[in-house]
């Protein structure tokens, strides 16, 4: 089966800081992939060359079998392609309802079609929480319902490809199952998903297969395995 996303001996930097070396992957359709690693390993930078905010110095990256490497944004997001990434990443002025109509805007191609209020609503029953803060300033909800709140407005979108930078970071654990609880029913909608995480746990019960970076290369393409069986992967012991 063709992949959705398929990086192709990809080579990335940051200016002279040389992140990621050769690195090959594809994720096929419907599929979830648990993107495992230490800090400072390339997941981010991974995330980011996939969809579009940072381009590869090397190598080939296609979605659909479409080479984007040199697409600016809003092209890969033409795509399907969502990413939501590591941090809050919503206007904290702005209530929570005015946060989702900003951020939800227009769907992508192949996207979800329904009008703003309609997609407004499903955010909410997505994640009831935010319809019982949908006057509420952003910047004074916690930490977990910002994230909920920057998810929710991706995934009524119905992407092809949601990127997830880092989910799990700083959350309560009780936030972090609804969080992937809804990941997993948007990837049961058919949503493939790229899931960047540091804390295996959580996203090796979601996905279908792993791969493991250390020091931007891959230490490990394959089946979801005990985390204890990854540690040398991940640390290279």
């Amino acid at each position: 089966m063709a992949g959705l996303l398929e990086l192709r001996d990809v080579h990335a930097a940051y200016g002279p800081f040389k992140a990621l070396f050769g690195v090959s992957l594809t994720i096929e359709p419907g599929t979830a992939l648990a993107l495992l690693g230490t800090n400072g390993a390339g997941k981010t930078t991974l995330a980011r060359v996939a969809s579009g905010l940072l381009s590869p110095t090397a190598g080939q990256v296609l979605v659909n079998g479409t080479n984007i490497s040199r697409y600016p944004t809003h092209r890969v997001a033409a795509l399907g392609v969502a990413h939501c990434v590591e941090g809050r990443s919503v206007f904290a002025s702005l209530t929570v309802e005015e946060n989702l109509a900003m951020l939800i805007g227009r769907p992508a191609e192949g996207g979800h079609e329904a009008g703003l209020a309609g997609r407004v609503d499903e955010a909410y029953r997505l994640f009831p929480k935010l319809a019982e803060r949908h006057g509420q300033l952003a910047g004074t909800l916690s930490g977990g319902e910002q994230r909920m709140l920057a998810l929710a407005a991706v995934l009524v979108a119905r992407p092809r490809l949601l990127i997830a930078d880092e989910l799990s970071l700083g959350l309560a654990p009780v936030i972090i199952r609804e969080v992937y609880d809804r990941l997993a029913q948007v990837k049961a909608n058919g949503t493939t998903l790229l899931i960047v995480e540091q804390h295996a746990e959580h996203a090796l019960a979601l996905a279908d297969r792993v791969v493991v970076l250390r020091r931007g290369r891959v230490a490990y393409d394959g089946p979801p395995v005990p985390v204890n069986e990854l540690s040398s992967h991940i640390l290279g012991s």
